[in-house]
């Protein structure tokens, strides 16, 4: 019989996807309520006529284009086939057997998985008030700890810690210490973020970025992410130099510049968040004020949450069970189009009574 060197971890169920019935409308996954940029569908249309040949291994376009609207410098910033593989590889440049990984207890746990792959182990603190609490995460660190993940708004949490915590946390950490500040939903958030990218000047700070939440380009599966020299040319050694395809870079960067496109994207599913919530609150519930394209609705217990489950999948609508993030009385809602949100908040409402 033919066995792996070593039992290797297999991506955790709760983040495999639910697709429920045929014809439901999901409301699970975090993708964007609204298309590409018509730019990044007619560039990728365009790439197609290169797919004889490999993508670019070194993403000089779309590396480019990043640089230009973000103000930073194209060497710092590597892609991957989504942020997912820019963490892992992360993990496995820093970080192995009878080392630490350090995140909090609602934090994207994709990096759990990683951590596991790589052989170290995964410590998490607690989050009070379903916030990032800085403190906690600088008082958990020890001479074991090599990276410290932090997801900036928080997914599932959706709340956001303000730039200053993050800069004092750097500042609290020893300097052997990689931070890693996840923005997959940092273009939800209205805070500059000059601030944290600046970080990465300092070696010991990367910043991670996607295209598949603002930018309406989950399936083309394209991440990005600030760098130190250092920590990029580790990064380079473990990276497939053919990632991300031809017509995802070509998507990507044209996406990239069209920032009135993914602006629009942000304020439209802003507005229909707001309302969304809104609704929710009158209900009763207690929702965390959230900085991205999904909700987290805490319900009374783990049963009333399954039963809101079981009435929203009557309706036609799927939303996705936190239990594997430690939050089993609560589903998180994608923001979706206006009328399946309203339509949303009618099935939940009744289950507000049950809320002390």
């Amino acid at each position: 019989m033919i066995r792996p060197v070593a039992a290797v971890a297999a991506m955790a169920p709760y983040a495999l996807a639910d697709l429920g019935e045929a014809g439901m409308v999901s409301l699970a996954q975090n993708e964007s309520a609204f298309g590409p940029s018509p730019r990044a569908l007619e560039a990728g249309q365009a790439a197609l006529a290169s797919a004889a040949l490999y993508p670019d291994p070194d993403w000089h376009a779309l590396r480019q284009a990043i640089a230009e609207m973000h103000g930073q410098q194209r060497e710092r910033i590597l892609c991957g086939a989504g942020s997912m593989e820019l963490i892992g590889a992360l993990i496995r440049a820093f970080a192995g057997p009878g080392d630490e990984v350090l995140g909090t207890a609602h934090g994207y746990l994709f990096t759990a998985t990683a951590s596991q792959q790589a052989g170290a182990s995964y410590v998490t603190v607690p989050e009070p008030n379903l916030r990032v609490d800085v403190d906690l995460l600088l008082a958990a660190i020890t001479r074991r700890t090599k990276l410290v993940f932090v997801c900036n708004p928080g997914n599932p949490t959706g709340t956001a810690l303000p730039n200053a915590e993050l800069l004092r946390l750097r500042a609290g950490l020893p300097a052997d210490v990689l931070l890693v500040v996840d923005q997959a939903y940092g273009e939800f958030d209205p805070q500059d973020p000059t601030p944290v990218f600046d970080l990465v000047a300092r070696g010991d700070t990367v910043v991670l970025r996607t295209f598949s939440k603002a930018y309406a380009l989950a399936s083309a599966r394209v991440g990005w992410g600030l760098f130190p020299e250092t920590v990029g040319g580790e990064m380079r050694k473990l990276l497939n130099p053919n990632n991300v395809s031809g017509a995802s870079q070509a998507m990507a960067a044209a996406a990239m510049r069209d920032r009135a496109h993914m602006q629009g994207i942000v304020a439209r599913t802003a507005a229909i968040r707001t309302e969304f919530v809104a609704d929710l609150r009158l209900a009763g519930f207690s929702v965390p004020e959230p900085s991205t394209n999904f909700v987290l609705i805490p319900f009374a217990s783990e049963e009333v949450a399954r039963a809101a489950d079981r009435a929203l999948r009557s309706g036609g609508l799927l939303l996705r069970g936190m239990g594997g993030y430690g939050l089993p009385h609560a589903l998180r809602a994608t923001i979706g189009a206006a009328e399946a949100m309203r339509r949303a908040a009618r099935i939940i409402a009744p289950f507000g009574k049950d809320i002390p």
